[in-house]
This record gives structure tokens, C-alpha cells and sequence, in this order.
């Protein structure tokens, strides 16, 4: 797992986050994310069909934020949860070995430990940069990324808190194999253009 990790906003609009979704597919977007905080069990449905659908047809990996229902329903590529949420152990032994397991972090290594331990197929720290969507505390130290890649090398990481093209070099740089990004595509006039700018830090 490498590159571009797009996340949804929360747009009630499903044509529109297709829309948006599939230029940033083009623009070289590796693996969407769908995360809807305030959608309802209906348009959950709808809008992660859609997505699934797409990137099927652009063969890129789909992963659903906290559903582990929607994940098994619509047999997506994988799911996942916040360190507060559902336990890795419980949502992997949910899916099954073969399914995409993701793990927020936070800044906490105690917790990317356990989250390995317990089956997470990738772990994500931040923020590191404040957010314009989402809302938590900006603690999460550069070098986190390092400590943990010479701890656990073979673990993906990925980084995500306020990420542009500029603040992410040094991140990727320390080793983050996957940059996580919500505003700076889908808020971007251009976001195939947005895209691309993130998909070359990892050429």
C-alpha cells in the first residue's frame, strides 16, 4: 500500500463525490476511502455502492470508515476504525484474514503496537497539520514516522491531518508510505490536478 489516500467529505451529493472521486482516480489517486459522519443508513448505502463500483472499474482498493456491516455487505476491499472505535481484534476477526484492516493511531506507538498485534493491515498517524474537516488535537510529532518504521518496517504507514503537497515531503520523506488527504483534492478547483501534485511524492 503506497501513494494517495483519498477520504471522503461528508457531501450528501452522490453524483458530484463520484464525480470528484473519479478525477482524483485519474489524477493518480491510489486508494479511496469513503467516511460519511452524518449520513444515514440509505445514502451510506447509496454513495458507498457508487464508490465500490468506481473503483472497481479503476481496480483500486475501497475502504470503508467504521461500517463493518456495509464492508461485509457490499464485499468492499477493507475498513477502517478509529483507535476509540470498534477493536481491531474484533473487526478482523469480522472480515476475515483476506480484507484490508486500517488503524488510527493518533500520535500514540502503544497503540499502532497493538493495532498490529491484533491484525491491522496498515496503521495512520496525525494530525499533524490542523484540518479543515477533521477535528482533533495537532500533537502528532514528525518523527513518529521514523520511530515506527525502524521499529516495525514492514508495517504501511500513513499519515493525515491538514496535508498539502508542501507539508507532506518531509513525512514521506521520514518513511510514510501512504498520505491521507480529504480538502486538498476534494476542495480543490482542480482536483485531478490536486491529485497528481500528491502522487508525485511518491515517484
Amino acid at each position: 500500500m503506497k501513494g494517495l489516500y483519498i477520504v471522503t467529505p461528508d457531501w450528501d451529493d452522490t453524483a458530484k463525490m463520484v464525480e470528484v472521486t473519479e478525477k482524483a482516480l485519474t489524477g493518480g489517486a491510489q486508494i479511496v476511502q469513503y467516511r460519511h459522519k452524518t449520513a444515514g443508513p440509505e445514502l451510506l448505502l447509496e454513495q458507498a455502492r457508487a464508490l465500490r463500483d468506481l473503483c472497481r472499474r479503476y481496480e483500486k482498493p475501497f475502504i470503508i470508515n467504521d461500517y463493518v456491516d456495509l464492508c461485509l455487505e457490499l464485499d468492499t476491499d477493507g475498513i477502517h476504525v478509529g483507535g476509540m472505535d470498534v477493536p481491531v481484534k474484533k473487526v478482523r476477526a469480522a472480515v476475515g484474514p483476506d480484507k484490508i484492516v486500517g488503524a488510527s493511531c493518533y500520535g500514540d506507538l502503544e497503540l499502532a503496537r497493538k493495532a498490529t498485534r491484533d491484525g491491522a493491515s496498515y496503521v495512520a498517524f496525525g494530525g499533524f497539520y490542523p484540518s479543515r474537516v477533521k477535528k482533533y488535537p495537532v500533537t502528532t510529532p514528525q518523527n513518529i514516522v521514523s520511530d515506527w518504521k525502524k521499529e516495525t518496517p514492514s508495517m504501511p504507514v500513513c499519515v493525515i491531518g491538514g496535508m498539502s503537497v508542501e507539508n507532506a515531503i518531509p513525512l514521506v520523506e521520514l518513511g510514510a508510505d501512504m498520505v491521507a488527504v480529504v480538502s486538498g483534492v476534494y476542495f480543490q478547483d482542480d482536483p485531478e490536478a490536486a491529485a497528481r501534485g500528491f502522487a508525485q511524492l511518491f515517484k
